[in-house]
């Protein structure tokens, strides 16, 4: 195993043991990225040398016996929606595509203050709209388990650097499953937390939260160590909890996961939650998997809260959402704004002020319904993706098992269903589906339960692990190596 393949965790145990110089994994990290980031184009932006420059600071600080916050000398890599200092922020759009960030997100600073070394930018569909990501700036990025394939979006390039030992920490984004979808295209695992745990203070609505910064990473522990520095008091957002300034939330809970006994586990499991348009090879891979390790929890039974009307609520917030911004960009810009945007943009401007408040009235009542169900059982296990992976050309999949689907998102609604009721929601790799792609588990918890739902992960994780059809899958690297340059690919540029 080459250093870049360790979980963060045990890097960060290795250097602080000095068992592992921040520099030598920093140049794993490079020499990665330099050895098959061709064949997937996950990062889009870089500086080797910078990062050899801070991991000789970060050694440094080891050397002299300096305090070393939690994620010391441990590579990231920045999903190219938010600001990393000296790099270009486009948000995959043309119209962005010469705009420098001169200082950093908070996010960022954040993650970059408690010892994070950022390698650059990950790639992602224009303005995260769309689950396949490719763009007219930086073109497509391939998943590396079939290079032919979709990523899934609209974190795929985080998830795609993930896989391949690229680093072992990215960030990513999430509205209708954007972190979650590709984590589990990639075999990597993804979480997108309650809203409120990790601040969104450039949400243009604010006051509704469905668009979600989390961590994402190669196992559950290293997102409960990353998702403790992503943790901060930020007025801005108004769903952060704070009394006095100060943020309720008790960060460094989540840099030593506590144990959880599967055993104890109240389960219900569903392949749809009533609606969701999953193809039937998906659902033979749920019910495969989860016969062999349900009999573990105390109860896992076929059940699902009432998600009636999930489509339509979502349909009409997530328009509503791209209704200010983007919808100046649109007629600012015509020529440069892609088809998913315009799509939402046009939508929302088909919507009344009645259609907006009865879709509120509709997530008020969804929530309700979930709160409900959250007294009887602790989680929900379903899959992540209503789909297994696809050829990456296919903008969005307009069909489903023969069936169409309303728009480019509808396929996402596996995931975009909790992001209503504002319940966490992980993504855990569980080996492969029938089609052997990577097959991803979604784990629900209740609302604010963030910091069980990641221990009940990590403790199913564990348990998965020793068995090798259910354990996170890997990437051939040596494949990968020999693969052809993906920009040379036909339609590699492009919406």
């Amino acid at each position: 195993m080459e250093a870049c393949d360790l979980n963060a965790t045990e890097a960060r145990r290795l250097m602080a043991q000095k068992a592992l110089s921040v520099t030598e994994l920093a140049q794993s990290c490079i020499d990665r990225m330099n050895l098959v980031n061709h064949a997937v184009n996950a990062i889009i932006c870089s500086d080797p040398d910078d990062l050899l420059k801070q991991a000789k600071k970060a050694q440094q600080a080891i050397d002299q016996g300096e305090p070393l916050g939690a994620l010391h000398g441990l590579p990231l890599s920045v999903k190219d929606m938010v600001d990393l200092k000296g790099f270009p922020t486009t948000f995959g759009s043309t119209i962005f595509k010469d705009n420098m960030a001169t200082s950093d997100d908070p996010m960022v600073a954040q993650l970059r203050s408690a010892g994070a070394l950022p390698l650059g930018k990950t790639n992602n569909p224009e303005w995260s709209a769309g689950g396949n990501t490719r763009n007219a700036v930086y073109g497509v990025t391939a998943n590396p388990f079939d290079v032919t394939r979709s990523a899934a979006g609209s974190s795929g390039g985080s998830a795609v650097a993930l896989a391949c030992g690229m680093t072992p920490l990215a960030t990513g984004s999430d509205t209708g499953g954007s972190l979650r979808n590709p984590a589990a295209f990639c075999g990597v695992v993804g979480f997108r937390p309650s809203p409120g745990v990790v601040p969104g203070h450039t949400r243009s609505i604010g006051l509704i939260p469905l668009p979600s910064s989390g961590p994402m990473a190669r196992s559950v522990e290293d997102i409960g160590l990353m998702l403790s520095e992503m943790i901060r008091p930020d007025r801005r957002d108004p769903w952060v909890p704070m009394v006095e300034g100060v943020s309720l939330h008790n960060a460094s809970a989540y840099r030593h996961l506590p144990d959880y006994d599967l055993s104890s586990a109240k389960v219900a499991m569903t392949t749809d939650f009533g609606f969701a348009m999953t193809e039937q090879l998906i659902r033979e891979s749920f019910s495969d998997k989860l016969a062999q390790f349900s009999s573990v929890f105390a109860t896992c039974d076929d059940a699902h809260p009432n998600s009636d009307n999930a489509d339509r609520v979502f349909a009409v917030l997530r328009a509503l959402n791209f209704s200010g911004k983007h919808r100046d960009l649109m007629y600012q810009y015509p020529d440069q704004v892609g088809p998913n945007v315009k799509m939402n943009v046009e939508e929302g401007e088909s919507y009344s002020a009645l259609d907006v408040v009865e879709a509120l009235e509709g997530q008020t009542t969804l929530y309700r319904h979930w709160q409900t169900f959250f007294e009887e059982y602790d989680f929900i296990l379903a899959p992540t993706t209503t789909i297994s992976p696809r050829d990456w050309h296919e903008l969005y999949p307009t069909h489903i098992d023969g069936q169409p689907t309303q728009s480019y998102y509808h396929w996402l609604s596996m995931a975009y269903v909790s992001t209503l009721t504002g319940h966490p929601s992980l993504t855990l790799p569980v080996g492969r589906d029938k089609n052997n792609m990577p097959f991803g588990l979604q784990i629900i918890g209740r609302r604010g339960s963030d910091l069980s739902t990641l221990a009940f992960a990590k403790a199913l994780e564990a348990l998965l692990e020793k068995t090798p059809e259910l354990a996170r899958p890997r990437v051939d690297i040596a494949t990968l190596s020999w693969s052809p340059a993906l920009k040379e690919a036909e339609g590699f540029m492009g919406f």
